[in-house]
């Protein structure tokens, strides 16, 4: 049966982020909030849990998915950081952005993608999404939950639960930031960082799509 977690978005109840994490160090996917809608995640390694997110959400082997991270001491252990990243993701985060990264060796290879060697990389605004990658202790491996035939990600855990909680080992209910997916910067372009999907996060002061 799939966990359903109502937590508390301005104070976490550590027993149920205790749960969600626990469901996910056994090898469950879950569906959480985070500051721009809805994600869908498992543990750092879980081959099978990724190739049931891929499942779910019907996207190709191409596609990039994203380290959601605590911090960014955290993030700089997974992907590779020039001094210009460095400056970039260090005013824009916590925010709602993910960045596209040379991932490093440590970074499971089910992960990367395959042609361009990137991995997706993001720390939320977010404090269900922190205090669960706290608790796990290591990123969570994670895609914007946004089901086949739709453009924007799922908002609500209860209706998740309804439509495809089968699918699911955990649903945590609790508040999102403002709806749309994140705002995507490649930071490997021969050009320089680049957005390269506008999205929740405003990143005009920095950066031209």
């Amino acid at each position: 049966m799939t966990a359903y977690l109502d937590i508390h978005p301005v104070d976490p109840q550590p027993r149920l982020i205790r749960k969600a994490a626990d469901i996910v160090r056994d090898g469950g996917v879950i569906a959480y909030p985070t500051d721009s809608g809805y994600a869908i995640g498992c543990q750092l390694g879980n081959k099978e849990g990724l190739e049931r997110i891929s499942r779910i959400r019907k996207i190709p082997s191409t596609h990039n998915f994203t380290l959601v991270c605590h911090d960014f001491k955290q993030l700089g252990q997974l992907v590779i950081v020039d001094n210009a990243a460095y400056r970039l993701i260090k005013a824009l985060t916590p925010g709602p952005f993910t960045f596209i990264m040379k991932g490093d060796a440590i970074v499971p290879r089910i992960m990367v993608n395959p042609k361009r060697k990137t991995v997706g990389a993001r720390i939320p605004d977010h404090k269900t999404a922190l205090a669960l990658v706290d608790e796990l202790g290591e990123p969570l491996m994670s895609s914007t939950l946004i089901l086949p035939g739709r453009d924007e990600p799922e908002t609500n855990g209860w209706s998740i639960r309804e439509e495809i909680g089968h699918m699911l080992d955990g649903v945590v209910e609790g508040e999102i930031g403002d709806a749309g997916a994140t705002t995507v910067i490649d930071m490997t372009l021969p050009d320089g960082p680049a957005i390269v999907r506008e999205g929740a996060g405003d990143a005009s002061d920095y950066l031209v799509s």
